[in-house]
């Protein structure tokens, strides 16, 4: 069987960032996008390009299934270019629907597959400020997040809840990646912008890591910096948040 990745949101922050690490490390990769235009930059990047919409499950099946990865990640997000204001209320619908209705038909495309390991990106920035298991910050992946019934953010933490849970419930290797709020190349922020942030070249090297390390379940991928504890994380995968691509010569 060819090693080979499937890569969900290939064209999208991390996945650009992602791309070349994979490529690095001797992995074939076939990465997916909606966008034929993105589909030229994804092959012009040494990626097997895949047009399909993550919402047609039939289609995305019947990729998966003649591609035969070992490994899928998931990178698929639905939002504005340095989270611009003005769109951000219309993308939080869309992306929670992504992460709920689209991590389904992953889901399922990966069993159909055969996949082993499934990766999947989420985020770190709804838990609930005022809980904790152990009274005080930084977050740990079993703290509680933000209510269902938060008045913004609500939608957003049911997404997530809703592919968390299929990820690691589905009978693969599902991991989780909860990342902070990334910065750096192609996101628009040059500069942390919260606490719990994460740069976008160490958020990409995370995903790698995981594919060949670590066990099911859910880890933080932050910056240490009192918010968010990403041990779990170092010690599983031997992750370092201050990773950065060598310098092209």
């Amino acid at each position: 069987m060819t090693t080979c990745i499937f890569l969900a949101g290939a064209s999208g922050a991390i996945g650009r960032r992602l791309v070349p690490i994979l490529l690095e490390n001797g992995w074939h990769v076939f990465g997916s996008t909606r966008s034929v235009d993105k589909a030229a930059e994804l092959k012009k990047a040494g990626v097997e390009p895949v047009v399909v919409d993550v919402f047609d499950a039939d289609a995305l099946r019947n990729h998966l299934y003649e591609i035969r990865p070992n490994v899928v990640i998931h990178q698929l997000t639905d939002l504005p270019y340095a989270l611009e204001a003005g769109q951000m209320t219309a993308a939080l619908t869309r992306n929670a629907r992504l992460r709920e209705v689209g991590t389904r038909n992953l889901v399922a495309a990966v069993r159909h597959s055969g996949a082993r390991r499934l990766i999947a990106q989420s985020i770190s920035f709804i838990y609930d400020e005022g809980r904790t298991d152990e009274g005080t910050k930084p977050h740990r992946e079993t703290d509680p997040l933000l209510p269902v019934t938060h008045p913004v953010y609500g939608e957003t933490v049911q997404g997530v809840l809703s592919l968390e849970r299929q990820v690691t419930e589905a009978p693969l290797e599902g991991i989780v990646l909860r990342y902070g709020l990334i910065y750096g190349p192609g996101t628009g922020f040059d500069a942390p912008i919260a606490p719990g942030s994460v740069y976008v070249d160490a958020a990409a090297k995370a995903a790698e890591l995981a594919v060949t390390r670590g066990e099911r379940g859910i880890y933080n991928v932050t910056e240490s910096d009192g918010a968010t504890s990403s041990d779990k994380a170092i010690k599983a995968f031997g992750w370092d948040s201050g990773w950065r691509p060598r310098p092209a010569v």
